[in-house]
C-alpha cells in the first residue's frame, strides 16, 4: 500500500479543481495596522490587508499588548497544563468573570479557540438532554455542525433563518428536549439571524436556545456583547458561545449561560478536560480589550462608518456584492481558478491581500472575496481598495453588477 501516493492524489484532485490553498506569508505591523509585510517570492513588499478578523484592530492595542507582556513576565509564557492538573490561574478566573458579565450570564467557561468551544460545547449539551432533538440552521459553521454530528442524537436541519420552516420542526417534535442551534452573524455572507423570532419560538415550544456570536462579539451592543443584546434579547439565549480571537484581538472561545449548564459542560466535555488551559498572558490580554470595548464605543462607531463607505464605493463601482447591513461585505466572483486569480492579482499587483473563499467555506459557485474594513481603513485606502478591484475585475473580464463601473 503506497500511503503517500493516497495523499497525493488527494492533493492533485483539490489542485485540479482550483481549491488547492496556498498561504501567503504576511507580517503583522502593529504600529502601522492593516498594513503588513508581505514576504512574497521576490522579496519583502508593504501591503494593506483587507480581510483581516482581527475587526477592531484590538490585537495590537496598547493596552491589550501591555497586559500580555507584563503577565509573561510575572507568570511565564504557558499554562503548565490542562486545568485539572495544573490549577486554574487567576488570569482566566478574571477572564471567565468578565465574560460572563459582557453577556449578563451567571457563569463562563473558556476554550482554546471558537471551534472547541462550538463542538464541545453542542455535543455535550446535547448528550446531557435525554431524548434531545437537535435543530440547526442549515448555513451553521463547520464547528457547530461538528458539534453536532459528535453529540450522536436526532437532529433536524431548517432552511437557513427560516422561522416558518423551524416553527414546523419544532411543533412536530413534541415534548421532548430541544436544542436549537444558529449563529447571530453568518460570516460569509454578512446576514442576521432574526433572534427575537426565534426566542419566541424557543418560548413557545419549550426548546433550548444556543447561539454563536463569533463574528458580532465586541463590534455590537452597547458594551459589546453582540447582536442579542444590540436587539435586546441576550436574556433570553440560553448558552452564547463567542471567540476571543476577532473582535478582541487574542485567542481562545467561551461559552456563558446559567451556572448549571456551565458547570456540566466543565464537568463532562472532552474537548475542555483534556485541553491545555489557556495561557495566563493570553488570558490577561483578552480581559485587557474586552474591558476596554465594554466602556469604548468609539471602535465600534469607526468600524461602523468605515465599513458603509467601503459598501457604497464598491457599489458604485459596479462590483458585484451580496446584500449586508453588517460589517462583512462578501464581493462575488462565483468560481474557484479565477477567485484565486483575482486575490493574486490584488496581491501582486497592488498590494492588497484578500484571501479567496473557496468551496467547502462556501457552497460551490458562490466563491468570493470577503471584505473585512476595520476603524483603520482609512478613506484613502478604501479609494484604492475600489480602483484596485475594477482594475482586476476588467483585467479578469469579470462580470460588474451595473454600468456603474469606471470607465477608464
Amino acid at each position: 500500500m503506497d500511503y503517500p501516493q493516497i495523499f497525493a492524489r488527494a492533493l492533485d484532485r483539490l489542485r485540479r479543481e482550483r481549491r488547492y490553498r496556498v498561504f501567503a506569508e504576511i507580517e503583522r505591523d502593529a504600529a502601522r495596522f492593516p498594513r503588513a509585510i508581505w514576504h512574497s517570492p521576490a522579496g519583502a513588499r508593504e501591503i494593506v490587508v483587507w480581510c483581516s478578523n482581527d475587526y477592531l484592530g484590538m490585537g495590537r492595542h496598547p493596552a491589550v499588548v501591555e497586559a500580555m507582556a507584563e503577565t509573561a513576565r510575572r507568570t511565564g509564557a504557558g499554562a503548565g497544563g490542562t486545568r485539572n492538573i495544573s490549577g486554574t490561574s487567576r488570569a482566566i478566573v478574571e477572564l471567565e468573570a468578565e465574560l460572563a458579565d459582557l453577556h449578563a450570564k451567571e457563569s463562563a467557561l473558556v476554550f482554546g479557540s471558537g471551534y472547541v468551544s462550538n463542538e464541545t460545547g453542542i455535543a455535550t449539551i446535547a448528550k446531557l438532554l435525554p431524548d434531545c432533538l437537535i435543530l440547526s440552521d442549515e448555513a451553521n459553521h463547520h464547528s457547530m455542525i461538528e458539534g453536532v454530528r459528535r453529540a450522536g442524537c436526532e437532529k433536524a436541519v431548517f432552511r437557513h433563518n427560516d422561522v416558518a420552516h423551524l416553527e414546523e420542526l419544532l411543533a412536530a417534535a413534541g415534548n421532548r428536549p430541544k436544542l436549537i442551534v444558529c449563529e447571530s452573524l453568518y460570516s460569509m455572507d454578512g446576514d442576521l439571524a432574526p433572534l427575537a423570532a426565534i426566542c419566541d419560538l424557543a418560548e413557545r415550544y419549550r426548546a433550548m436556545t444556543y447561539l454563536d456570536e463569533v463574528h458580532a462579539v465586541g463590534l455590537y451592543g452597547k458594551r459589546g456583547g453582540g447582536i442579542a443584546e444590540r436587539d435586546g434579547v441576550m436574556h433570553r439565549i440560553d448558552v452564547i458561545e463567542g471567540t476571543l480571537a476577532k473582535a478582541f484581538g487574542v485567542i481562545g472561545g467561551y461559552l456563558a449561560g446559567k451556572s448549571e449548564t456551565i458547570d456540566a459542560v466543565r464537568s463532562f466535555a472532552p474537548g475542555f478536560i483534556f485541553t491545555t488551559a489557556l495561557p495566563p498572558p493570553i488570558a490577561a490580554a483578552a480581559t485587557a480589550s474586552i474591558r476596554h470595548l465594554k466602556s469604548s464605543s468609539h471602535e465600534r462607531e469607526r468600524l461602523q462608518a468605515q465599513a458603509r463607505k467601503t459598501r457604497a464605493a464598491l457599489a458604485r463601482a459596479g462590483l458585484p456584492m451580496l446584500a449586508s447591513e453588517t460589517h462583512i461585505i462578501p464581493v462575488m466572483v462565483g468560481e474557484a481558478g479565477v477567485c484565486k486569480a483575482a486575490s493574486d492579482l490584488l496581491l501582486t499587483q497592488h498590494g492588497i491581500y484578500l484571501q479567496p473563499i473557496n468551496e467547502p467555506t462556501v457552497p460551490k459557485g458562490t466563491e468570493r472575496l470577503r471584505v473585512t474594513p476595520t476603524p483603520f481603513h482609512d478613506d484613502e485606502l478604501i479609494a484604492q481598495l475600489a480602483d484596485a478591484l475594477v482594475k482586476t475585475w476588467k483585467a479578469l473580464d469579470l462580470p460588474f453588477a451595473s454600468k456603474a463601473e469606471a470607465a477608464e
